[in-house]
């Protein structure tokens, strides 16, 4: 019988005793832990743990014990079942269409090992995108970080979401929200990180005279731009390009480099081992 693998993703107010109860409930179902990471960060406690099962299990009743573990320590316990073969996905975006379009494409073409459930924007500038697809559009505006966090946590559960990408959104993500989806929330940033980093990515590689630019695709952890790097790809600069040619050239690498980045992880060909992903 194949192995059966299940993400689990806990998240609440730092206690004694959580990373315990946990791994207990594993052993005590004849499970072994393959992987494991917990994490603090001013009270707030994150852990992931990835167990697999040589015996078949009720999938079910495993997944209800687990709720209720979770409940009676005061946890929010996410589950996750690499079983599952057709990935919901959300998009969040802000503004720029370049690589909502490019994923809108995919998906209606069927290049997606999965479907595009929901889009969340900070504003409705895209909403008409959306709208022509046929996939609904939700706006999260709040200006306080955790309120708009909240919305985002509701909005993932209600679509039971396995993969967040982020099409160009442009706003942070704290711990609270990326612990809750570990190596399933992908970004694309417009250089190859870590060197010029930030929202002004190509005015500053046009200020140094840059002679090549390039697009780093990743997976987010609370640690901004740092995730581990699935993708890099680049364009050189010639004399005749102005700061609008760099930016059209940007733009339509980061869509192509995020696509190709969305759908490796949606066919499972990524694996994250000690901060590097590794093709399968």
């Amino acid at each position: 019988m194949k192995k059966i693998r299940i993400g689990i993703t806990i998240v609440g107010k730092d206690r004694e005793g959580i990373v315990a109860s946990f791994t207990n409930f594993i052993f005590q179902r004849d499970g072994n832990i393959e992987k494991v990471n917990q994490n603090v960060i001013k009270g707030l406690f994150g852990m992931h743990l990835e167990a697999s099962f040589s015996k078949e299990i009720n999938i079910k009743k495993f997944d209800k014990e687990l709720q209720d573990l979770g409940k009676k320590i005061g946890m929010e316990v996410s589950i996750y079942h690499e079983i599952n073969s057709d990935k919901n996905i959300a998009l969040f975006v802000t503004k720029e269409p370049h690589c909502l379009e490019v994923l809108l494409n995919a998906n209606a073409r069927g290049q997606l090992k999965g479907k595009i459930s929901v889009i969340v924007g900070t504003e409705k500038t895209l909403e008409p995108m959306a709208k022509k697809a046929k996939i609904p559009f939700v706006i999260v505006d709040e200006k306080d970080q955790l309120e708009a966090e909240n919305r985002l946590i509701e909005i993932a559960k209600q679509y039971d979401i396995d993969l967040v990408v982020l099409a160009r959104y442009m706003r942070i993500m704290t711990p609270n929200f990326v612990w809750r989806y570990p190596h399933r929330i992908i970004n694309i940033h417009p250089s190859l990180l870590p060197a010029f980093p930030g929202a002004f990515a190509y005015a500053q590689a046009f200020e140094r005279g840059t002679k090549i630019v390039g697009v780093t695709a990743h997976y987010v952890t609370e640690e901004l731009d740092q995730g581990p790097i699935i993708f890099q790809d680049s364009f050189k600069v010639g004399p005749k390009d102005t700061l609008e040619s760099i930016r059209q050239k940007g733009q339509k690498l980061e869509a192509n480099t995020l696509l190709k980045a969305v759908k490796m992880h949606l066919e499972g060909k990524l694996e994250v081992s000690w901060r590097k992903v590794h093709t399968k």
